[in-house]
């Protein structure tokens, strides 16, 4: 197949991926902008190289005609996640979107891989507008947790290394940090509710902030500089205090305040 060939071909798939990216990392931040914990931290994604592609489609004997139906995961994403929890969490919310479709699901959470492998994987099909009209594709979406996708990395690179036959002390040093992820994770949903408490607490504050700031810089035009400087002087002695009520006190008093001088300016 011509170098020319294989771009246009591929191209599609770099848009998928890009527009898979960007609506689930919106996703996560419309959470965080609500005050509400996303259950998904980061994203990533890839279009498979051509050396890869041409390697599966050789070891599963896929012909060139049969490439994009038989080779799924062309365009992959990988949605990482804090606790085990929130995977099923994540994959409900892809089943429900009108966007995209799920083919099938592979769930290595329950049925862990031999080699000690978890994830959770759906395919889906997705549609992007190119040049020549609408392309429906299939991507695979990864969902895991940071501790399995730690793991799954390594395991990755090694199994890179020894082409697929690994040594045996190797296999059984990735079985152990295998069970010790899966600990890992438990250990960590057991204080999840707590975590989750002290992140929102942390988001929420954040979020007040950014509006008080907003709020402050807007009085510049309604207001005397020594007006806003004392409303300011006031903001940072709160903010000191590293007390939520007192902030989302402030925050109240302050939207007051701006209603007061805007009502002014009006007249």
């Amino acid at each position: 197949m011509e170098i020319k060939l294989w771009r246009s071909i591929l191209c599609p798939y770099e848009l998928a991926v890009q527009e898979l990216i960007l609506k689930f990392t919106h996703m996560a931040e419309e959470y965080r902008a609500n005050d509400q914990y996303s259950p998904i931290e980061s994203v990533s994604g890839r279009v498979k190289s051509i050396t890869s592609i041409l390697e599966k489609m050789q070891r599963k004997d896929i012909p060139m005609e049969k490439m994009e139906e038989d080779v799924e995961d062309i365009a992959g994403v990988r949605i990482i996640c804090q606790f085990e929890e929130d995977i099923e969490a994540v994959a409900q919310i892809i089943k429900r979107r009108s966007d995209m479709s799920i083919k099938s699901e592979k769930d290595y959470l329950k049925h862990i891989k031999e080699s000690g492998y978890r994830s959770y994987h759906l395919i889906i099909y997705y549609t992007v507008e190119t040049i020549f009209g609408p392309k429906k594709l299939q991507a695979e979406i990864q969902i895991r947790t940071m501790a399995m996708n730690f793991w799954a990395t390594i395991e990755h690179s090694l199994q890179y290394k020894y082409k697929g036959d690994m040594p045996p002390h190797v296999t059984d040093r990735l079985i152990n940090a295998a069970d010790a992820i899966i600990s890992l994770d438990r250990e960590m949903s057991l204080v999840r509710s707590e975590i989750i408490d002290a992140q929102n607490s942390s988001q929420m504050q954040s979020n007040i902030v950014q509006d008080i700031l907003l709020c402050i810089e807007n009085l510049y035009k309604v207001a005397t500089q020594r007006e806003v400087m004392k409303i300011q002087d006031e903001f940072l002695r709160v903010f000191n205090t590293k007390d939520l009520m007192q902030l989302e006190r402030f925050h109240r008093q302050l939207d007051i305040i701006a209603e007061g001088y805007h009502a002014q300016a009006v007249r």
